[in-house]
């Protein structure tokens, strides 16, 4: 996947440690998720499946509840 119109962005939570990954925002609903190491960020991506994303986002959000 070609990702050069993408903005990417680190996760709120971010300590600033420099141990970050980001996820590339801008792409169509229902599109592979990209994500990237912070520390690399001309260095490969993982591409998640944009239901197995969702699945990791809320089991992160409930075990915080």
């Amino acid at each position: 996947m070609n990702l050069p119109e993408v903005t990417w962005r680190k996760s709120t939570h971010s300590g600033g440690q420099g141990e970050c990954l980001e996820i590339a925002d801008g792409l169509p609903a229902g599109s592979p998720v990209p994500v990237r190491d912070s520390k690399h960020p001309d260095g490969p991506h993982l591409l998640f499946p944009a239901p197995a994303w969702a699945a990791f986002i809320a089991s992160v959000k409930a075990a915080r509840n």
